[in-house]
């Protein structure tokens, strides 16, 4: 049986929580997420010999490496569909001065909650978002060129397999933080998982956020 959609099918939301994502917002963070980590790992698999020869099948695994990135922005374009969504892109795509204040802080390391407002995302979301967004066209076009490689001439080729490959590594890097900065925070964590977070924890690590 389907759950009911709506709030009501989402954890309650007392005067202790707030609403932070609605469940579509989760829904395409979950997805993208899988075909992501499917990327990441098939790639892995055909890149590091000792993970090659313990897997095998090679011809799979680049079949589900060309598929899985292939349908990684579809996701975020079924996400367009509804309104939240698009209010949070905007908000991930607007820098404010206090975008630039905790910048500044994380620079020095100073994790003080004062010395780092944020609204809805920190500036470290924001960055982060628009990085991997990027990434991931980058990587969607030197993917298509080397899997379509009749279209194309071979310096092009050679260019998009060099682009494609240390690109790959950096978005490794980068995951491993993203992950890693989840970990460390289990509320925000919630925020994802179940769509609502405690409200002093807003209040604490967002104090520009207005729910």
């Amino acid at each position: 049986m389907t759950p009911p959609a709506g709030p009501a099918a989402d954890e309650p939301v007392g005067s202790l929580r707030v609403r932070r994502f609605t469940r579509a917002e989760r829904w395409v963070h979950r997805v993208t997420a899988v075909l992501m980590g499917l990327c990441v790992l098939t790639a892995a698999c055909l890149y590091v010999p000792q993970l090659a020869e313990l897997v095998g099948r090679r011809a799979l695994v680049v079949t589900v490496h060309e598929w899985s990135g292939l349908l990684l922005p579809v996701p975020v374009l079924v996400g367009l569909a509804f309104r939240a969504f698009r209010t949070d892109l905007r908000l991930l795509n607007r820098f404010g001065p206090h975008d630039r204040v905790w910048l500044r802080s994380a620079l020095r390391r100073d994790a003080r909650p004062a010395a780092r407002p944020a609204g809805k995302f920190n500036a470290g979301q924001k960055t982060y978002a628009a990085w991997i967004a990027g990434a991931t066209l980058v990587m969607l076009g030197t993917g298509l060129l080397m899997w379509f490689t009749h279209l194309t001439p071979l310096v092009w080729r050679t260019s998009a397999t060099f682009v494609h490959d240390w690109l790959a590594l950096t978005i490794g890097i980068v995951l491993a933080g993203h992950i890693g900065m989840a970990l460390a925070d289990p509320e925000s964590r919630r925020g994802m998982r179940t769509g609502s977070v405690d409200r002093e924890w807003a209040e604490r690590e967002h104090s520009l956020w207005r729910p």
